[in-house]
């Protein structure tokens, strides 16, 4: 775990939103969605500098040394997957959750309440959003919010991009 970024970090949880159903409704065809959609969310943040701290099932757990980056990371794979053409017409909504703060580095990732946050703001939201806590959205390096997304303050739990469909 070396290769996290220390000090003040921007943390990202994902989930996809009803994966139990796609798996029930695509069956063996439900292991190729799933290679892809983890393809197309690496490549997205990868793009912005994120380093992928643990995978569980179809969940991500991404750290960014920039809030700035999160924030594009999450949009550009949020826009990734919009814009994908799924098997069987299937949907595939994801819901994201960001919160910056200094948790503690180990040898087996992060810990901590910034992480606990984190995965707090990724529960609260559905499908398609992304939730930024209100630490992460007025973050020091934070520049406006990328192309054709706004911010719209979330009741209770911070703000969260939102950008129209693809």
């Amino acid at each position: 775990m070396h290769h996290l970024p220390r000090g003040t970090v921007t943390l990202l949880f994902t989930d996809m939103e009803g994966s139990t159903r796609l798996l029930q409704q695509l069956g063996e065809r439900y292991t190729d969605l799933l290679e892809e959609y983890r393809q197309l969310l690496r490549a997205a943040f990868q793009q912005w500098n994120g380093n992928v701290v643990d995978t569980q099932g179809d969940a991500f757990f991404v750290a960014f040394a920039r809030a700035s980056d999160a924030v594009s990371g999450a949009v550009a794979a949020q826009r990734a997957l919009a814009s994908h053409f799924w098997p069987e017409g299937v949907v595939v909504r994801v819901r994201m959750g960001l919160h910056t703060g200094e948790p503690r580095l180990s040898s087996e990732g992060y810990t901590g309440l910034d992480v606990h946050h984190a995965a707090r703001m990724m529960s609260a939201g559905h499908g398609g959003q992304v939730l930024l806590s209100q630490t992460t959205r007025h973050a020091p390096q934070q520049p406006p919010c990328p192309a054709h997304t706004t911010y719209r303050t979330c009741k209770g739990s911070g703000s969260c991009p939102e950008s129209p469909a693809v």
